[in-house]
């Protein structure tokens, strides 16, 4: 019997292995020697993190909590890592295999490779080539130890080529955060506030921004915002708040009648808003890829992306973060000047079952 321990951080970790659990378990439906042990570092506390949030993925709810969030980064660092090292001591399993790029990912790689047991990346190799970012460390350490890489595109695989690693621990194998996209997609469900404000298909622009950059100063968070309401042409601007931003906008003077500040919302009532909206405006990495594959304008407020192929392929604009490029973009966007995309390729909803029927025949 193969044993593996699934890591997740985040909620966004958990979109990325509710697929790989299905997968697992159609495996074992059709014989393979196959378990696995789901693990959650509880890196963030998140209070809609509840048994329905596991329920809407239809997947269980984890078999071990570390409760190792809070602190600086180096302080969430050591509990991760001392924490697993108890799990993983007393729980020993054939290959460990994290998602992303949080620091769960990196912790437990280290921990893992520390205690002789093999490490499964899934989405390596992308990169941002800014070291500012935390997220990059994180992509850059679990990568410089992990055993199998699992890629979304050929420019991950190019990444990992270029820093040595050997072909034949690379796996081109799609996305699996499209994966729970194209799965869950017939049961997108309108949140309340769609009738409370009155929106129509096409009508209004979804936004979200939590980038310290962007939003860590109340006069560049107010600056941006701005530009956004005067050259959004009278339609509503439905922004669900992040905790991180909804502290900075208490302090920014920011209030407009079109602007409508709102609670983060589940996956499927946040997607549902997404698939109908005429725009989106972010500075999110994973919500480029929804919008590319639902063929939805995407504006990002960053400087660097580590998703090119949203880019080059799907339906993203990098607008960087001067305030003063969004009136252009926007001019774009209503004259109807707005590229269509593509989907780029093994975004097919069927990434979750190649990972593991390579896992499968894998010797770990």
């Amino acid at each position: 019997m193969k044993k593996l321990t699934l890591i997740a951080g985040a909620r966004p970790n958990f979109m990325k292995i509710a697929p790989i659990i299905h997968a697992i378990q159609a495996a074992q439906a059709a014989g393979a020697e196959l378990s696995y042990r789901l693990v959650h570092t509880g890196q963030h506390y998140d209070d809609k993190m509840s048994g329905s949030f596991f329920a809407q993925l239809n997947i269980p709810a984890p078999d071990a909590n570390l409760d190792a969030g809070g602190g600086s980064q180096a302080e969430q660092t050591a509990n991760i890592m001392l924490r697993f090292e108890q799990e993983l001591l007393a729980n020993p399993t054939d290959l460990v295999l994290v998602v992303g790029d949080v620091t769960s990912t990196m912790a437990c790689a280290i921990v893992a490779q520390k205690l002789q047991t093999k490490v499964a990346h899934v989405e390596a190799g992308i990169r941002s080539n800014d070291w500012s970012m935390p997220e990059e460390i994180n992509r850059l350490v679990t990568d410089a130890i992990t055993n199998y890489f699992f890629t979304t595109s050929e420019v991950a695989n190019a990444n990992l080529r270029a820093n040595g690693v050997k072909e034949a621990q690379i796996f081109f194998v799609g996305n699996t955060m499209i994966d729970t996209l194209l799965k869950n997609r017939p049961r997108f469900c309108k949140p309340v506030i769609w009738d409370e404000l009155g929106l129509k298909e096409k009508e209004y622009i979804v936004m979200t921004l939590h980038r310290p950059a962007n939003v860590d100063e109340a006069h560049k968070l107010k600056e941006l915002l701005d530009e956004i309401i005067a050259h959004s042409k009278g339609l509503p601007l439905v922004f669900p708040v992040h905790p991180r931003t909804a502290k900075v906008l208490e302090n920014s003077g920011v209030n407009h009648p079109r602007l409508h500040l709102i609670e983060p919302l589940g996956y499927l009532e946040f997607n549902y808003l997404v698939e109908r909206a005429k725009a989106v405006v972010t500075d999110s990495g994973g919500i480029t890829e929804e919008t590319t594959v639902m063929g939805v304008p995407c504006l990002t407020l960053r400087d660097n992306t580590e998703r090119p192929e949203t880019i080059t392929e799907g339906t993203n604009e990098l607008i960087g973060t001067n305030p003063k490029a969004i009136a252009p973009a926007m001019e774009r966007l209503f004259a109807g000047h707005w590229k269509v995309g593509s989907i780029p390729a093994k975004w097919d909803g069927h990434t979750a079952e190649r990972i593991i029927d390579i896992l499968t025949t894998l010797h770990v």
